[in-house]
C-alpha cells in the first residue's frame, strides 16, 4: 500500500535547485503532499514551473500560499529568509510548519522563533546536496539521494514537528541529523564555505594573468582546474549572501587553512619531501573516506 502524502497542501518558495527538486521528488512519489503551490517574485521562474507541470498551483503572492498550506519551505538566498518569514507567518494556520534550507543558521533560529503565531512550528533543515546550476530546469528529483540533510530546529520546537520533517526529508532519500545552528555554520564552513570561497578565487586570480597567459591557462586546462573550479559557476547572489552571514565563522576556517596551506609551502620550500608525502597521504585518506561514506 502507497504511503499517505505527509501534508495535504505544500508550498515552496523559490523553485530554484532545490526547490524544483523537492517539487519534482514530490510529484514523482506522491508521498510528500496531495497539493503543491510554487511561489515566486519572478513571473519568468513561474512560467517555467508551469511549462515544466513540477506543480499544481504557481502564485507570487507568498502571504496567500502561506495561508493555505500545511508546510512552506523557504529555498530562496540566505540573506532572503528573514524577511521573507516574517511577512509570511502571520498567515500561517495552527499546526503548520515553516523550514528554509538556508546554508548558513547564524541567528536565524532565534530571530525567526520570536515571530511564530501560536501552533506554528518552525523547522529549518539545510539538504547537503547540489550542482552549480540554478533555477526549475537545474532541478531533479534524486538530488538528496543518499546525501545527508542536517536538519536545524531551534531550541523548544515541538517533537512532533521535528520528526514530521524528519519523514519528509528522508522520503526524499535523504540521511538525516538533528545538529544546533552553532555546529552547522562550523561544519559548513569548511566543507562548503570555504571550497566555494577558494573556487571563486582562483578563478579570479586566472582572470587576471596577463592576455597570453590566461588564453592558455583556460584553453589547457587539465582535470584539476576544470574539477576545482567547477562549483565558481554557483549563483554569485547566494554565495554573497552565505560568506557575509557566516563570516566570522569562515574566517576563522580560512586562517585554519591559511596556516596549513602556509605549512605545505614552508615544506616545498625546504625541499622537506617527507612533510609534502605526509600532507598528500593525508589528502587522500580524506578523499577516500568521503568515497566510503558515500558522499563522492
Amino acid at each position: 500500500m502507497a504511503e499517505a502524502p505527509l501534508f495535504d497542501t505544500l508550498t515552496i518558495v523559490g523553485p530554484g535547485l532545490i526547490g524544483s527538486s523537492l517539487l519534482r521528488r514530490a510529484r514523482q512519489t506522491g508521498t510528500l503532499a496531495r497539493h503543491l503551490i510554487a511561489a515566486d517574485c519572478s513571473p519568468d521562474v513561474l512560467n517555467r514551473v508551469r511549462e515544466l507541470d513540477i506543480a499544481d498551483e504557481v502564485t507570487a503572492s507568498l502571504t496567500e500560499a502561506a495561508a493555505k498550506s500545511d508546510a512552506v519551505i523557504l529555498c530562496i538566498p540566505t540573506g532572503a529568509i528573514r524577511p521573507a518569514a516574517t511577512k509570511i507567518l502571520p498567515f500561517m494556520q495552527p499546526g503548520s510548519i515553516l523550514s528554509d534550507v538556508a546554508s548558513v543558521r547564524s541567528t536565524l533560529g532565534p530571530d525567526i522563533s520570536a515571530f511564530l503565531p501560536d501552533g506554528v512550528s518552525y523547522v529549518p533543515a539545510h539538504p547537503m546536496a547540489g550542482t552549480e546550476y540554478s533555477g526549475p530546469d537545474a532541478g531533479f528529483a534524486t538530488l538528496f539521494e543518499d546525501r545527508w540533510t542536517l536538519l536545524v530546529p531551534p531550541e523548544g520546537t515541538a517533537p512532533e514537528a521535528i520528526s514530521l520533517m524528519k519523514r519528509f526529508w528522508q522520503r526524499c532519500g535523504a540521511r538525516t541529523r538533528q545538529i544546533t545552528d552553532q555546529y552547522h555554520d562550523q561544519v559548513c564552513a569548511m566543507v562548503s564555505h570555504l571550497p566555494h570561497l577558494l573556487a571563486f578565487t582562483i578563478c579570479d586570480t586566472a582572470d587576471r594573468l596577463s592576455a597570453d597567459l590566461r588564453g592558455d591557462v583556460l584553453e589547457y586546462a587539465a582535470s584539476g582546474f576544470r574539477d576545482f573550479t567547477r562549483i565558481a559557476a554557483s549563483d554569485p547572489t547566494m554565495w554573497r549572501d552565505i560568506f557575509l552571514t557566516n563570516r566570522d565563522v569562515l574566517l576563522a576556517t580560512f586562517e585554519r587553512f591559511e596556516k596549513d596551506a602556509h605549512l605545505m609551502v614552508e615544506a616545498i620550500r625546504n625541499g622537506d619531501s617527507e612533510a609534502i608525502t605526509e600532507r598528500i597521504q593525508r589528502g587522500r585518506r580524506i578523499r577516500q573516506s568521503l568515497l566510503d561514506n558515500r558522499q563522492a
